[in-house]
């Protein structure tokens, strides 16, 4: 067993200002995406210019950070936070939904794509790689924040989290297997694969499929939220039902990517 860390979530106390490590995570990951974002907008034939990753950005935080919230407390604590309304600002102790932080990134992209005369996936197969280094360093966040824990397990690397909910034995942490695989081996998927000319769609389509299969696989060893528990055959979590149109989704957009691709060679060729 390992000894967990036992971070303050506070990393910074300025008396009436308190800065946790969960909102620098945050910062983490719109510096990490500005700056991959500015990188892939320099390749030779790019569509894109430094002012707009920089628009994007700001509207991909507002849209992860509105959407996230607004997720969770749906999906995931709805009673809780009718009964608590203040409880909704207190972003800093957690509770951010990735579903619904994506969906509210849809919305800002597709609004973005309005502004720079862009379409929806040209917007988005753009983004996609730039993403997963801020949900690593968000699931980091999770981590020191001892929150999301995994189940209990004998395994030599299980820790013994602080909060009382997690009781005394030892668990599997979660959160950085999901930092690892939705942090560093997702953004490589990307980023090898974006690195090619790729049709429209398909980098859309991987990072869904993938993010999907990562967060479906890592829900067998992490502890379904207490208010929910398992949703059905005593195994499947939110999680996974709301990670399952997404792998369905990518698949679709990846084989309709290369079905339009080859009609275009087709076409191409029929004509030349």
């Amino acid at each position: 067993m390992l000894t967990y860390p036992n971070i303050d979530p506070i990393a910074l106390d300025l008396g009436p200002i308190k800065v946790h490590w969960y909102g620098l995570m945050y910062l983490v990951g719109f510096a990490a995406a500005w700056w991959l974002g500015r990188l892939r907008a320099s390749r030779p034939g790019s569509l894109w210019n430094a002012e707009q990753v920089s628009d994007m950005v700001f509207y991909g935080a507002l849209g992860a950070v509105l959407g996230g919230r607004i997720g969770y407390i749906l999906f995931y604590d709805l009673p809780v936070y009718l009964h608590e309304p203040l409880k909704m600002l207190k972003i800093w102790e957690g509770g951010m939904s990735f579903h619904g932080g994506m969906i509210g990134v849809l919305v800002a992209m597709w609004l973005l794509g309005r502004k720079t005369h862009k379409t929806f996936f040209q917007v988005t197969d753009f983004l996609a790689p730039l993403v997963p280094i801020g949900l690593g360093a968000g699931r980091i966040g999770n981590f020191i924040n001892g929150e999301l824990w995994g189940k209990v397990s004998d395994a030599p690397w299980a820790m013994v989290f602080p909060s009382p909910q997690a009781g005394e034995l030892p668990r599997h942490p979660s959160q950085l297997y999901q930092a690892f695989l939705e942090g560093m081996v997702l953004f490589l998927i990307l980023w090898f694969f974006s690195r090619k000319p790729r049709p429209a769609m398909a980098v859309s389509g991987m990072f869904l499929i993938f993010y999907g299969l990562f967060r479906f696989i890592v829900e067998f060893v992490r502890e379904p939220d207490a208010q929910l528990g398992y949703l059905a055959f005593g195994w499947l979590t939110m999680g996974q039902v709301l990670s399952t149109p997404m792998i369905l989704g990518g698949v679709g957009l990846l084989w309709w990517a290369y079905i339009n691709k080859a009609d275009a060679n087709i076409k191409i060729h029929e004509n030349s």
